[in-house]
């Protein structure tokens, strides 16, 4: 029997409906300060149809769009969550028309560390929904990482 779309959902059902693990919707809780389940005793968790929409949205920019944590949580910042559980469908508007307004080149704290020292960094790609390559990504997620590493060696040479 399916709930009504109203329906608060524990977070099992949020996570089936989602595909992702309990334990990632626990931590975009510590991440995200929008939002905000309804706990019960036990600290049992219940999702409103907002918090599901939400949640929707941000699982769109982080795994659809390639957005970091950092990334998602200036979008919310600066636009509100009511932005983020709309997204999918301005990005989806914006595709037939043209590209997205957003840039991906949200600053990450390697490249605030470098700034001051002048280091080069790596900018990841942009990732557009229809064309994501996990290897790709991968590789620019590898490249980050070795960037970093020298930040972090030239800070301690």
């Amino acid at each position: 029997m399916d709930k009504a779309p109203e329906a608060f959902r524990t977070i099992s059902e949020v996570a089936d409906e989602l595909e992702v693990p309990k334990h990632v919707l626990r931590f975009w809780e510590a991440k995200f300060a929008h939002l905000k389940p309804m706990k019960r005793g036990g600290g049992r968790r219940y999702y409103r149809p907002e918090d599901v929409a939400l949640l929707r949205g941000i699982r769109f920019l982080l795994y659809n769009d390639g957005y970091t944590i950092r990334g998602v949580q200036k979008i919310l910042r600066e636009h509100g969550s009511r932005y983020v559980m709309d997204y999918r469908h301005i990005a989806e508007e914006e595709d037939e028309d043209q590209p997205m307004s957003f840039a991906h080149d949200i600053p990450d704290i390697a490249a605030e560390a470098a700034q001051g020292r002048k280091v080069a960094i790596v900018r990841e790609p942009r990732v557009e929904s229809r064309d994501f390559d996990a290897r790709a990504w991968g590789d620019a997620l590898l490249d980050e990482l070795e960037t970093c590493r020298r930040i972090l060696a030239t800070a301690k040479g």
